[in-house]
C-alpha cells in the first residue's frame, strides 16, 4: 500500500522529519504500507537538500519502507489518486481535493503559520468525522489508531449553496424557480 505526504507550497520541516522517522515508518509498516511518497516543498532536509536540488527527487529504503522524496509538481491529483492514505498539512485546498476523491486523510496543522488557521479547519472536519487531525508528536499513534472504516464520506460539491451564500451576502433577492 502507498501513503502520500504533502506539505503544500510552504515549508513544514517538522512534518517531513516526522514522516521519515523510525516511529512513523514503523506505524505505517504495521498498517501494511510499503511505499511512502513525500512532497516536501521548501522544507529544509539538511544534506538531502543537495540531492533534491540537483536531481529533483530522491529514493531510498528506510525501516522497511520504500521512500520517494521530491519538492514540487504542477499537480498532485495523480499522487492523491494513487495513494491509499494521504498525510497532509491542513491547507484547505489540499483537504478539499483529497476528501472529494474519497481518500483516507490524516492532517497535521502547521503551527508556524499565521494565526494557526489550519488547526480550526482540521479540528472542525475531524469532529465531523471526515478526517483524522493530529499533531507532530502524536502522528505515529494517529497512524497506528487510524481506522478508515470510521471516516464519514465528504459530501459532493453543490455550487448552488455557494451561489446562495453570495446572493444573501450581496443582498440579492433569492427566488426558487
Amino acid at each position: 500500500m502507498l501513503a502520500f505526504v504533502t506539505v503544500g507550497s510552504t515549508r513544514f520541516d517538522a512534518l517531513v522529519e516526522a514522516v521519515i522517522s523510525k516511529d512513523v515508518l514503523a506505524a505505517l509498516q504495521q498498517k501494511g504500507y510499503t511505499e511512502l511518497v513525500v512532497q516536501c516543498g521548501h522544507s529544509d532536509l539538511g544534506v538531502l537538500n543537495l540531492v533534491l536540488n540537483k536531481q529533483g527527487k530522491h529514493t531510498l529504503q528506510r525501516h522497511g519502507v520504500a521512500l520517494e522524496l521530491w519538492r514540487f509538481k504542477p499537480s498532485l491529483k495523480e499522487d492523491f489518486t494513487s495513494a491509499d492514505l494521504v498525510i497532509s498539512h491542513a491547507g484547505s485546498g489540499t483537504i478539499l481535493d483529497v476528501l472529494r476523491l474519497g481518500k483516507a486523510l490524516i492532517v497535521v496543522p502547521n503551527p508556524t503559520l499565521l494565526d494557526n488557521h489550519q488547526e480550526e479547519l482540521a479540528v472542525s472536519l475531524s469532529n465531523l468525522g471526515h478526517l483524522k487531525a493530529t499533531t507532530i508528536p502524536q502522528l505515529a499513534m494517529a497512524i497506528a489508531d487510524f481506522d478508515k472504516s470510521g471516516i464519514v464520506a465528504f459530501p459532493p460539491f453543490d455550487p448552488s449553496k455557494f451561489r446562495q451564500i453570495v446572493d444573501e451576502e450581496m443582498g440579492f433577492e433569492i427566488r426558487d424557480d
